[in-house]
C-alpha cells in the first residue's frame, strides 16, 4: 500500500504548556505536520503553527509539505514512524489504512470540550463530519470543503443577454445561442475526467433518479451502473458532445489549460469546485469574473433539485504518532472560529466550521455558501477515496465516450463489470454510504 522516501525532523526537551481550550499539552515537544501542497499551499498552516508555538513554551510544531507529500508518508507507514498529524492528499488511500488499524479514532477527542464549553464535534458542519466516519466512528477530520458546481462570467452573460439555465432543456437551448457566437458553450478538465464525473454524469444521474440512484452505485449495488439513471446521465454527455457543444481539444486539456480557456472567453461555462478562483486568481485576466451555479436539472427528474455534491479534504492522525494529544490540540486550534474565518477570507473557500462563512466572502463564494446552506440534500461521492482503481476505472470508460469510442450504453457495461469484479474481490474491504 505505501512505498518511497521519508521526512525527519528533531525533537527538544523543556517545559510544560497549556493548550488555548484549557487541556495540558507536553512540553518540549517537535510536533510534525505534513501537508498535501495544493492550490491553498500549507502558508496558512505554517503561520498557524509559529502562533501555536508562540502560545505553548516548550512546544515546536513544524509544517513541511509538498504536492506530492503522500510519497514521503506511504514508507513513514510503514515503517512506524509517521507524522503526528497529516492532510496527505488524495495519493494517499486513507481508508486502507483506516482498515489497517494506522489512523486514529478520534470520537473522544470530538466529545471534549473547546472555548465557550462546547463539544468541539458541535463546531463541525455535521454532514461534512459525517464523511470522515466509519462504522460510526471518526477517523478523518474535514477542514476546507468544496462545493462541486458549474461557473460563468456574469459580465459575459449580460453582454449577450443570456440567463443562466436552470434546466437541462434551458442549457441546450443555451448553447445554441452560444456556439451561434462562435464560443463554445462548455469546457472542461479532459486530462482529469473527475471533474466531468462530479459536474455532470452524477449530478445528473441524481436528478434522473434521486439520491439513492447515486448511492446505490457507490455500494456497488448489482446493475446500480447500469440503472436508467445513470444511463440518461451518460446519454445526455454524449448528446452534447454531439451537438458540438463541448470546446474542440477539452479531452486532452489539464485542468489549467481549460480553466485559463474559460477566463479568457474561448468557452462560456466550466465544471468545477468551488476552489476555481484561489486556483486561478493569479492569471485570471483583466475584467474577467466568475460566478458559481449548480447543474441545470432533467425535467421530470426524481432528483431534489436542492441537492449539492460536496467533498472535503482529509485530516488525519496515525495512530503510531509520537505526539498524538498534542496534533488534536493544534488541529483544535486550526479549528477555532477565529482562525476557519481567517482561512475562508484569505484562502477565498469555505471551512467544515460551522459559522465560518460569517466574515467578509470573496464574491465567487456567496452562492456556494446559499446553495450549501439552503439545500435539502447534501451529499458525497465516495468512491474515488474508497476505491481508487475503480474510479480509474469509471474515468476511463467516460474519456472513451467522450472520444467516440463507446456509446453511452457501452459506458455503462464497461463500469458495471468493474464494479462486480470489485464485488467479488474479498481483498478489498467494502463500504457503504
Amino acid at each position: 500500500m505505501f512505498k518511497s522516501s521519508a521526512l525527519a525532523l528533531a525533537s527538544i526537551a523543556v517545559l510544560v504548556g497549556c493548550s488555548s481550550n484549557g487541556s495540558k499539552t507536553a512540553a518540549g515537544k517537535n510536533l510534525e505536520v505534513v501537508a498535501f501542497k495544493g492550490g491553498y499551499g500549507i502558508d496558512f498552516y505554517q503561520a498557524a503553527a509559529k502562533e501555536f508555538s508562540a502560545k505553548h513554551l516548550g512546544v515546536q510544531v513544524s509544517v513541511d509539505g509538498n504536492p506530492r507529500v503522500w510519497e514521503q508518508i506511504r514508507p513513514r507507514m510503514i515503517g512506524g514512524t509517521p507524522p503526528d498529524l497529516m492532510l496527505p492528499g488524495w495519493g494517499f488511500d486513507h481508508w486502507s489504512a483506516v482498515e489497517e488499524d494506522q489512523i486514529l479514532q478520534l470520537d473522544a477527542a470530538l466529545d471534549s470540550t473547546v472555548e465557550g464549553g462546547k463539544k468541539w464535534r458541535d463546531t463541525f458542519e455535521p454532514s461534512l463530519l459525517k464523511m470522515g466516519q466509519k462504522d460510526g466512528k471518526q477517523y478523518i477530520l474535514p477542514y476546507y470543503f468544496n462545493v462541486q458546481g458549474w461557473w460563468y462570467d456574469p459580465g459575459v452573460f449580460a453582454k449577450n443577454g443570456w440567463t443562466v439555465p436552470k434546466t437541462y432543456n434551458e442549457f441546450l437551448a443555451l448553447c445554441e445561442k452560444i456556439k451561434a457566437k462562435g464560443i463554445a458553450p462548455m469546457t472542461f478538465q479532459g486530462k482529469y475526467p473527475y471533474y466531468m464525473l462530479w459536474g455532470m454524469l452524477l449530478p445528473w444521474a441524481q436528478s434522473v433518479g434521486g439520491t439513492q440512484a447515486v448511492n446505490d452505485a457507490q455500494n456497488l449495488v448489482p446493475g446500480a451502473w447500469k440503472s436508467p439513471a445513470i444511463l440518461q446521465a451518460a446519454k445526455m454527455i454524449k448528446e452534447i458532445n454531439d451537438k458540438g457543444y463541448f470546446q474542440k481539444g477539452a479531452v486532452g486539456m489539464t485542468h489549467t489549460e481549460s480553466q485559463t480557456e474559460f477566463l479568457l472567453g474561448h468557452a462560456a461555462m466550466i465544471p468545477c469546485g468551488t476552489w476555481l478562483e484561489s486556483e486561478m486568481k493569479n492569471v485570471m485576466p483583466p475584467g474577467a469574473k466568475m460566478q458559481y451555479f449548480m447543474p441545470p436539472v432533467v425535467n421530470g427528474g426524481k432528483g431534489d433539485p436542492s441537492a449539492i455534491l460536496i467533498s472535503i479534504e482529509p485530516w488525519m492522525v496515525p495512530s503510531a504518532a509520537k505526539n498524538k494529544d498534542l496534533a488534536i490540540d493544534f488541529f483544535k486550534y486550526m479549528t477555532s472560529p477565529e482562525k476557519a474565518k481567517q482561512f475562508v477570507a484569505e484562502k477565498g473557500t469555505l471551512v467544515a466550521i460551522k459559522g465560518s462563512d460569517e466574515t467578509k466572502l470573496p464574491a465567487s463564494l456567496t452562492k456556494p455558501v446559499k446553495a450549501f446552506k439552503s439545500s435539502k440534500t447534501v451529499w458525497a461521492f465516495m468512491v474515488r477515496e474508497w476505491y481508487p482503481a475503480f474510479e480509474t476505472e469509471v474515468e476511463n470508460a467516460l474519456t472513451a465516450m467522450l472520444n467516440g469510442q463507446a456509446t453511452p450504453e457501452a459506458f455503462c457495461d464497461r463500469v458495471e463489470a468493474a464494479a462486480e469484479k470489485l464485488r467479488k474481490d474479498d481483498q478489498i474491504p467494502k463500504h457503504k454510504v
